[in-house]
């Protein structure tokens, strides 16, 4: 093993689908249905069909004899078919009847992306269940936003939660239109279906047979923009994923300390401070969110073949396809984890709202003075300066004569209170949980 998603990353399930063996069957499946759908359609015997879909077993056409003929052929697709027509006898002679390599290899991969699409959705499914209880749970819970890493005006944890969720909503969305899109192909060596007798009834045979979506027009391989899009689509989840981690690592710093992963008791957090409780998950999740970006690039160079198409796609996508999906399921499982056993710490989370001794409300004090008849501008010009002067911002706006010919002292109290100022957080939140 050399690549860490062989034993460190991804679950048993994403690693299954794009395990070898799992990808010579499927090869092995698409060489069946091809025969069958012959058959069904009077081209080839019955019987034929029947030999091909017996002997169409990776534990009869094994993993070694194809690898030791294409050692001979320098061809995979070809070393396949050569063992699988040895192993039918006579019948073998229909074995790959009117199909291009392609055919086998893209119809094969629309039924690894539609089991890992599959898998993916469900776990996206349990991430919205994780983000949808946190935001419910704190749809009240006031702390103060922050812009350029500054405190802002007030925000809620619920707000957070409900953003991350309504964009795991469009993640969602857009991945179900890469599921409706994913196709595979049976028309031949430039797309024509010139080798196939009743071409468009053979591919929507074999698709039905298979559970496929067959391409509508294609030349000797399905269209890559399918495939770059994706590729883009599981690195926008990724950058969701990514933003996800990267404000629980800012929450959980020592100096902020608002919101931390879940430590379990026998956890380690360092090998030589004791005392470390590390956001480690999050950290690994932004990290392989960069391979996600890098691996786009390549998808869509990917595009753009030569002609009918060349081979300069192939190589990279046995290495990119297989990696994002698999670090994807890794990140989605991550984040599952993360915001499902998220620990929130109120105490802090109120220290920090109110850290700032009320500048956090200039904003509230300036609306407030021009619904009084202040001009907006003067207003926030009176609050600017006062925030650049000392620490006490409160007893500076109370002693303050231009502000006190608008406002009274009790609705300058009021105006302090960062809880009083959070306008339809909480409807927002509301909203994003209705519209689900």
């Amino acid at each position: 093993m050399i690549h860490p998603i062989d034993y460190r990353y991804g679950s048993e399930g994403i690693r299954k689908i794009f395990e070898e063996d799992n990808r010579l069957q499927l090869l092995l499946d698409v060489e069946a249905a091809i025969a069958r759908a012959h058959a069904d359609l009077g081209h080839i015997p019955a019987e034929a069909a029947d030999a091909i879909e017996n002997n169409a077993k990776l534990s009869i056409a094994t993993k070694e004899e194809i690898y030791e003929e294409e050692k001979r052929t320098n061809h995979d697709i070809m070393a396949m078919v050569r063992v699988l027509a040895d192993k039918c006898g006579d019948w073998g002679r229909y074995v790959h009847f009117g199909a291009t390599s392609n055919d086998i290899n893209d119809t094969a991969s629309a039924m690894q992306f539609r089991d890992a699409i599959d898998l993916i959705l469900d776990e996206m499914a349990e991430l919205k269940n994780a983000l949808k209880r946190l935001a419910i749970e704190n749809k009240g819970l006031v702390c103060v936003g922050r812009t350029h890493a500054q405190h802002a005006i007030p925000t809620t944890y619920g707000m957070k939660f409900a953003l991350f969720l309504d964009e795991l909503k469009r993640n969602e969305e857009r991945m179900l239109v890469s599921y409706g899109r994913n196709c595979g192909k049976i028309a031949g060596a430039v797309g024509t279906m010139a080798s196939y007798d009743d071409g468009f009834a053979m591919a929507e045979k074999v698709g039905d047979i298979l559970d496929i979506n067959m391409a509508t027009i294609t030349n000797q391989v399905v269209p890559r923009d399918i495939y770059a899009e994706i590729m883009l689509n599981i690195a926008l989840l990724g950058s969701l994923l990514d933003k996800m981690a990267t404000e629980v690592r800012n929450l959980q710093r020592t100096e902020i300390n608002e919101a931390a992963e879940g430590f379990k008791s026998t956890q380690v957090g360092s090998s030589t401070m004791p005392h470390k409780k590390n956001p480690i998950t999050s950290e690994k999740t932004c990290g392989l969110a960069r391979i996600l970006y890098g691996n786009v690039i390549p998808s869509l160079l990917n595009n753009v073949l030569w002609h009918e198409r060349d081979l300069t796609n192939s190589a990279p996508e046995r290495a990119i396809i297989p990696e994002s999906f698999i670090l994807l399921d890794e990140m989605l499982r991550g984040m599952i984890s993360v915001y499902g056993s998220l620990v929130l710490f109120p105490d802090n989370i109120r220290k920090n709202l109110y850290m700032s001794n009320g500048k956090n409300m200039a904003e509230a004090i300036m609306i407030a003075l021009t619904k009084k008849g202040a001009s907006r501008q003067d207003a926030h010009e009176i609050l600017r300066k006062i925030s650049l002067v000392g620490d006490d911002f409160i007893g500076a706006v109370k002693s303050n004569e231009e502000i006190r010919g608008y406002l009274s002292e009790d609705e300058i109290e009021c105006l302090l209170i960062p809880e009083n100022y959070i306008g339809e957080a909480v409807n927002l939140v509301d909203r994003v949980l209705e519209d689900d």
